[in-house]
């Protein structure tokens, strides 16, 4: 796994991840958790295919902007670039955009797991 490992996710909004329908808000536009979701989605693909059988990334810190709405039936993306590598620990920039532009971005770090440890830690 190298610095610059990519990946962008694209999704259509649809009115099952609009912020009415969500609970994040009460308007019919895409919700700023479910471009959060497809932002995460982009880094863990970033480096899923340079990851050891058995390890897998989580989450661990998400510092973004949503700042532009997007109506349902639009399409977006979103792109993660990995930053930085610091033992098991990674940094991605993220930014998510509609067919008209930039509509949010920031950081997001993911931590390196082993699944089948990970999972035997929450029963």
């Amino acid at each position: 796994m190298e610095k610059g490992a990519s990946f962008t996710a694209t999704m259509r909004v649809t009115a099952e991840v609009t912020a009415d329908y969500i609970g994040s808000g009460d308007l019919a536009v895409l919700a700023t958790p479910a471009m959060c979701a497809l932002m995460e989605n982009a880094a863990m693909m970033a480096v899923a295919p340079h990851l050891e059988e058995g390890l897998t990334t989580v989450g661990t810190m998400l510092n973004i902007e949503h700042s532009r709405a997007t109506k349902v039936g639009e399409v977006i993306t979103a792109t993660a670039v990995l930053t930085e590598i610091n033992g098991r620990a990674l940094k991605f920039n993220i930014a998510a955009r509609d067919g008209v532009g930039l509509i949010g971005e920031g950081v997001h770090s993911r931590f390196i797991v082993n699944r089948e440890k990970f999972m035997a830690k929450l029963k």
